[in-house]
């Protein structure tokens, strides 16, 4: 793709700070697409179409922001001193609100000369530096599309609800800026439609749940599942319902007119900014390597935050998997689907259960005990020697079900599209039991009743490299963790991030004041038997140090509960333990439960903030390096060994580092919190790498005193 570089040429609001005399906001928009790549090759013609919007090369098309008429003849585009300095617009805009930060300042001035110099950029920003901001006005003032990608849909939001509207509000009220999700987060208008005249709903909570969607739906702009409050995460009427394009019949479709996924497309080809998640992201760039179209519209530029997580979102989508939930998903759209087009002969419904009963058999061959499984090219092949019987027919039942949908009389487009989902899954489950490609390394995992099939890349940096970098030429990326020992070497080396200009920026927070880095004495090797006894003590005497209000992080499920076992009947506080309650819930009881604690794993170490006093002390067990024994993990490390080169200390040290620094980023939220951080891991003192993560943490003040930790969260923050 040859992307145009010519400048927009775009006049931009003067830096007064005058409310009063910015535009009125533009309505908001929020576009969906499909996050699945294996899915979305279906569509290629139809993405191909959907992805011509935008205008040349992705290039703004030079809308004009208002500006003072005396200022006619002035520099059309601020400077980023004259926004983010002391006086500038912010500290106007925000009276009371805003102090200038040097490393706000700095980092808005290298996305500023990124965009300008149309080059790549690495910036380590902490907790604290206003990174949204030193992103997103050097986007504004560059005339370009620019895609943010985040890691999350919570900072999607943030980015859309907070940081977006003050802009357009102060800086830029022409801005138009689009949220796009993937479709199975919206609304299928022909599904709800088709619904109210069926016999489909389940009970008197499903029908009371379904006529308030029907209502909802009448004033709702956006679609957007998000809006019902009431509706449960793992609600199985919203996945009868929502727009995912495995059942979309695109513009055939009745309701392709009012379909929110139609009209928010629309609108997401006028953007100026495009707001996603590495997942979307990733899912179009997966897209486009194998020429099947795209997802999002055309760009010229993109910022990843939270640009740690690039890695393994990217070996997700560059990969292959399937579950037995995805058998059981055709089956279950394919019922519905045939009922609601009154097409369910007795001999298609024969054929839907089929696929049931024999995905159900076929997976029911693999072990029991729930992990993540190295299967090779022989480990495979033993398996279908013992197994060729159920593989057989589970690709027999896919294919009995193609058969008899193409000899249908009648083939409206959801049932095409029904079958072509099949194909697909036949196809990948082709692909993960009877290829061999060199730079993919072959898993199973079983996780409670699901059984995973997956084929990953070892190394994506070839990949990043040829599909990014080489292909845009202003590619930004942020985070609070990206360098190893204050080297981006590392990061670079995974993503293949050959050239680019790099900086760690000044933290904003006085670390030895405001934190203590506890590392107690006479602990035990993590490998040895006595561990965990003594970890359990430290843990009891440093939650009643801090009156409970802890994060207890775990590098394993068996670990934290075996510790929140000889813990809990130790301390007064209430304990809170992950697994127990969805993710969201457990952290809103943690804020609101005075002195709580509470115990979690690796979904915990980051995009978690709890600012103040309610989280004063996070304890870490050990250092957080991965499980050897995952088979991505020992497939990247055999590569590193293979290419001559050092596996522990290229890969592994820095990966627990960068994974340690995350964690501990949980404690230090704002200029006024304090607390104690806990590593009960003793080799970070004892072995010749420790030095390289005490290095990579910020300054802390450091003990191995009980009674100086005591002592420090006893004093008051001045």
């Amino acid at each position: 793709m040859r992307l145009a570089k010519r400048a927009a040429k775009t006049k931009y609001a003067r830096l007064n700070g005058e409310a009063e005399e910015a535009a009125a906001l533009p309505e908001r928009e929020d576009v969906s697409f499909e996050d699945d790549p294996t899915v979305a090759r279906a569509d290629g013609e139809e993405l191909a179409d959907a992805g011509k919007g935008g205008g040349e090369g992705g290039e703004r098309r030079g809308k004009p922001l208002p500006y003072k008429a005396e200022d006619e003849g002035a520099a059309e585009k601020p400077t980023m001193r004259e926004v983010f300095g002391p006086g500038g617009f912010l500290e106007r805009c925000m009276i009371g609100g805003y102090e200038h930060r040097r490393g706000q300042l700095e980092m808005a001035e290298m996305v500023h000369d990124a965009f300008e110099g149309h080059h790549h950029a690495i910036l380590e920003a902490g907790t604290g530096t206003g990174k949204t901001l030193a992103y997103l006005v050097p986007a504004i003032c560059s005339g370009r599309r620019v895609v943010i990608s985040t890691a999350t849909k919570s900072l999607q939001e943030q980015l859309y609800q907070k940081d977006i509207p003050f802009l357009q509000k102060h800086f830029a009220p022409n801005l138009k800026v689009a949220v796009m999700k993937g479709r199975s987060n919206f609304l299928c208008v022909e599904k709800m439609n088709q619904m109210a005249d069926q016999a489909l709903l389940k009970g008197m909570d499903e029908l009371d749940a379904f006529q308030q969607i029907k209502q909802w739906a009448k004033l709702t702009e956006t679609g957007d599942r998000a809006e019902l409050t009431f509706l449960p995460d793992d609600s199985d009427l919203w996945t009868r319902l929502d727009a995912r394009r495995d059942t979309c019949s695109g513009q055939k479709c009745p309701s392709f007119n009012p379909c929110f996924v139609t009209g928010m497309h629309q609108r997401a080809k006028d953007a100026d900014l495009i707001i996603v998640n590495h997942h979307l992201f990733f899912a179009d760039l997966a897209l486009k390597q194998d020429d099947f179209g795209s997802i999002l519209p055309e760009y010229s530029a993109v910022v990843f935050d939270e640009a740690h997580e690039m890695e393994d979102v990217a070996s997700d989508y560059f990969g292959r998997q399937i579950s037995n939930f995805r058998f059981e998903e055709l089956a279950r759209d394919a019922d519905q689907t045939l009922r609601l087009l009154h097409l369910g002969t007795p001999a298609l419904l024969r054929r839907t259960q089929r696929i049931r009963e024999r995905s159900r058999a076929f997976f029911e061959r693999f072990p029991a005990k729930d992990g993540r499984y190295p299967f090779a090219r022989n480990e495979r092949e033993a398996f279908l020697e013992q197994n060729r019987e159920a593989y057989d027919d589970l690709a027999s039942a896919l294919k009995g079900f193609e058969t008899e949908c193409a000899a249908m009389t009648q083939k409206p487009e959801e049932i095409l599209r029904i079958a072509r989902r099949s194909f697909e899954i036949r196809q990948e489950l082709s692909f993960l039991f009877e290829s061999n490609e060199k730079n993919f390394v072959y898993w199973y995992e079983r996780r409670n009743k699901g059984v995973f099939l997956a084929a990953t890349p070892i190394d994506v940096s070839q990949i990043l490299r040829e599909r990014l970098f080489e292909q845009f030429d202003t590619v930004v990326l942020t985070s609070a963790t990206l360098t190893v020992g204050n080297r981006f070497e590392f990061i670079r080396h995974r993503l293949g991030l050959d050239h680019a200009k790099e900086r760690g920026l000044p933290p904003e927070f006085d670390y030895p004041e405001q934190a203590m880095l506890y590392l107690p004495q006479n602990m035990p090797d993590v490998r040895n038997p006595a561990y965990t006894a003594k970890a359990a003590d430290e843990i009891v005497n440093l939650l009643e140090t801090s009156r409970g209000r802890a994060f207890c992080l775990f590098t394993s499920y068996s670990q934290m509960n075996e510790l929140f076992e000889r813990v809990r009947t130790r301390v007064p506080f209430p304990l809170l333990l992950q697994g127990t309650s969805p993710r969201s819930v457990l952290l809103e009881r943690f804020k609101n439960t005075p002195g709580a604690v509470l115990f979690a794993t690796a979904s915990f170490w980051q995009g978690v903030d709890v600012p103040g006093e309610q989280l004063s002390c996070v304890i870490v067990d050990r250092l957080p390096f991965a499980v050897p024994s995952d088979p991505i993990v020992a497939a990247r490390v055999a590569a590193l060994q293979e290419d001559g080169r050092n596996p522990f200390a290229e890969f592994q040290v820095p990966q627990a580092v960068l994974a340690l620094k995350q964690g501990f980023g949980r404690l230090i939220r704002t200029k006024t919190d304090r607390g104690v951080l806990a590593l009960l891991d003793s080799r970070i003192q004892r072995m010749a790498y420790g030095k390289i993560f005490l290095e990579s943490l910020p300054k802390y003040r450091m003990t191995s005193n009980l009674a100086e930790v005591s002592k420090f969260l006893a004093k008051k923050r001045k």
